[in-house]
């Protein structure tokens, strides 16, 4: 049968040994994705090479896809692990709180959050299952008010509605990971929530510095990508339509028109 359309599979802890590999290579898999937000340097190398060693014992190609962490947007952790907010709750989200969080506020892994609101600013937590309006921000504090009720555990992760937030695509970590994933010769190399081509070219100059020859892939999950996603795509060799991040940003019903209009330009501009 032709297949025209690739298959990739993202590795966890039960994809990891050499036989499911050889078995899920059998079954298809063209691209493996290994997420650098989780493991070390050293698990992304030994998992390296039992994919190739996987890919040799079947006798197929198999390309590895080392995608980025980008910026942590999120809540630290609660007391209980959880909370339940309910409409018109009021709730502090506060870049200084180092313990745990509570009913009333909770800790952020993203310092730069109280300067990238303002009063009216809707966030999304949770991927938009909570809905927060800024009501003011004080020194560290963000001030809200519950919009959309539900559960918030730890780590969730928060959108600006609409776009808006600073946090660079690359962190300190993901410029470490880049020489990490140079080192395992990965074929691509995925940015997360880059905002500009600038973004990819930085990439792109990090990974031939560290003696790299991966192919950039762009993961469009941002509002502010869209305006400028012909720069981006000329900078990058692929692009990804992070579905998810990107309807929290823009809204579920302008997803799927987006990615139309990405995959044309992606087509248009080979």
């Amino acid at each position: 049968m032709l297949r025209r359309t690739k298959i990739v599979a993202t590795l966890g802890p039960a994809s990891s040994s050499q036989k499911v590999l050889e078995d899920m290579i059998r079954a298809g898999v063209d691209l493996v994705r290994m997420n650098f937000s989780h493991g070390s340097a050293e698990d992304h190398m030994k998992r390296a090479e039992t994919v190739r060693a996987a890919a040799k014992a079947v006798g197929r190609t198999v390309g590895i896809l080392a995608d980025l962490q980008g910026p942590k947007i999120r809540v630290r952790k609660f007391g209980n692990d959880k909370i339940i907010l309910n409409k018109g709750d009021i709730f502090i989200l506060d870049a200084a709180h180092d313990g745990l969080g509570n009913q009333q506020r909770v800790g952020l892994d993203y310092k730069e959050l109280p300067n990238d609101v303002d009063v009216g600013t809707v966030l999304l937590l949770n991927d938009g299952m909570l809905e927060f309006h800024v009501t003011g921000v004080k020194g560290t504090e963000v001030h809200c008010v519950v919009v959309r009720g539900g559960v918030l555990s730890n780590n969730k992760g928060i959108n600006r509605k609409g776009g808006g937030l600073t946090a660079p695509a690359l962190t300190d970590k993901d410029k470490e990971d880049i020489k990490t994933a140079a080192l395992i010769k990965a074929d691509y190399l995925a940015v997360s929530f880059p905002r500009t081509g600038d973004d990819m070219r930085l990439a792109r100059q990090l990974m031939e510095a560290a003696g790299g020859k991966s192919l950039l892939m762009a993961k469009i999950e941002r509002a502010e990508a869209i305006p400028v996603l012909g720069d981006i795509i000329d900078a990058s060799d692929a692009i990804m339509v992070a579905r998810g991040d990107l309807s929290v940003e823009v809204g579920d019903a302008a997803v799927p028109g987006l990615q139309k209009k990405m995959i044309k330009m992606a087509r248009a501009k080979n």
